[in-house]
């Protein structure tokens, strides 16, 4: 992701010089988060919200600047953002749910479900669908095909049973499954529409059944226009010039497995803590979610392992480890499992760093018994601009907990 060079100047400044905190002290800690977002907006602009927890410990939980431009809302713990890509991690768990309760395996092929899916779906398993590495076409691409161009707008946006149709009407995929890893949007539309039919239960139905309503997530949901409300919405801006541009809608906005969920940090909360205790499914049936992707090894591709494409925002040929709705390479070695999300007007990111050790290369955390100071802390920022990076700003609060002795490399 690009900053501006004005903002990339705002970064090092807030983190020059700056000791480790000591997180039993929250008031201490807060101060000098503040410190890294007040500077961020104005009286009169789109904001960011920001959670940090550290083992079921709130250290910081804050909102800053406006979530509707029209009426002046504030931005605060119970707004509620579009989480785009995050949204993948509940999609997940609603298909390990349904393998869960035996109707699913993560073997089975997408034809099984899907009859008249072509014959290449024969090869292509739920996990694959899950991992990026079911190789189905982009929807999005298929959107633009002269045949289909101009068919789908802001007001008029597509659905998944519409993205199914692309993908029906397509003979192959871009490799064989298994073979190659890249992002994909299709196979997370793909994979809520393999919930609503395994389940007999609309997707959105089914995750506030199995998910936000177990969890009390009272506010979170999969938004379907004219079927549920969002309350305390925050709308997508981008910045035009000097003024700010509401921005909230797409011609792909109301897709659903891939990025339509919304929900806030009060509720963000409830789910981390979910996750540490395993409230929904057991340590071992989280597992396959938490265990990196590997690749078929064939002829054509015995080097083989996953790597971000040419297209992506990442460098090409960066390696990535990848499970179910989770990256989880680690930070400068240490052990995290994270998300990031970009859609119309929209940025997110949520990162939890796990209990292991560290095994990081400086000494005083490399020592024998000493516990990595980033076990346990769960940090997620959540914007509705699009000139502002949550994943570049949640590094500056690692950056809190671990002193000088890490520099954040720009």
């Amino acid at each position: 992701m690009k900053l501006a060079a004005a903002f990339l100047a705002f970064a090092v400044a807030a983190i020059a010089n700056t000791a480790a905190q000591d997180p039993s002290n929250p008031p201490a800690m807060a101060q000098e988060m503040d410190a890294i977002f007040a500077p961020l907006v104005t009286p009169n602009s789109p904001g960011v919200a920001v959670l940090v927890v550290k083992e079921g410990q709130k250290l910081f939980e804050r909102g800053y600047g406006l979530r509707d431009l029209h009426n002046t809302a504030q931005i605060d713990p119970r707004t509620n953002f579009r989480l785009a890509s995050c949204s993948k991690q509940f999609t997940a768990m609603a298909i390990m749910l349904l393998v869960h309760d035996g109707k699913l395996r993560y073997d089975q092929k997408l034809t099984e479900i899907f009859p008249n899916f072509p014959a290449y779906g024969k090869s292509i398993a739920i996990r694959n669908l899950l991992n990026h590495t079911a190789g189905l076409q982009d929807y999005e691409t298929l959107m633009e095909q002269p045949k289909h161009k101009g068919k789908w707008t802001d007001d008029h946006q597509i659905q998944d049973a519409e993205v199914l149709t692309l993908l029906e009407q397509t003979d192959h995929g871009m490799f064989p499954p298994g073979t190659q890893w890249y992002y994909s949007n299709s196979g997370y539309v793909v994979l809520g529409l393999i919930v609503a039919k395994v389940s007999g239960q609309p997707f959105p139905e089914f995750l506030h059944q199995r998910i936000f309503a177990p969890l009390q997530m009272d506010h979170t949901l999969a938004y379907v226009k004219g079927q549920n409300e969002i309350t305390n919405r925050a709308y997508g801006h981008t910045k035009e010039g000097n003024t700010w541009k509401q921005t909230d809608q797409s011609p792909t906005s109301a897709t659903l497995g891939d990025g339509g969920i919304y929900s806030s940090l009060e509720d963000f909360a409830k789910w981390d803590e979910a996750l540490c205790t395993n409230k929904l499914l057991s340590k071992k049936e989280m597992q396959p979610a938490l265990t990196p992707v590997t690749l078929l090894l064939t002829s054509a591709n015995i080097d083989a392992q996953p790597r971000w494409p040419a297209n992506s925002d990442r460098p090409e040929g960066t390696p990535v480890s990848y499970g179910f709705g989770w990256f989880l390479d680690p930070w400068r070695t240490h052990p995290r499992m994270w998300h990031y999300g970009e859609t119309q007007g929209f940025h997110s990111y949520i990162v939890r760093f796990t209990k292991n050790k560290s095994v990081a290369a400086h000494a005083a955390l490399n020592a024998p018994g000493v516990d990595n100071p980033l076990a346990g802390v769960t940090i997620i920022v959540l914007c509705n601009r699009t000139d502002l990076s949550p994943e570049y700003l949640a590094l500056q609060i690692v950056h809190l907990f671990l002193g000088d002795q890490y520099k954040i490399e720009l």
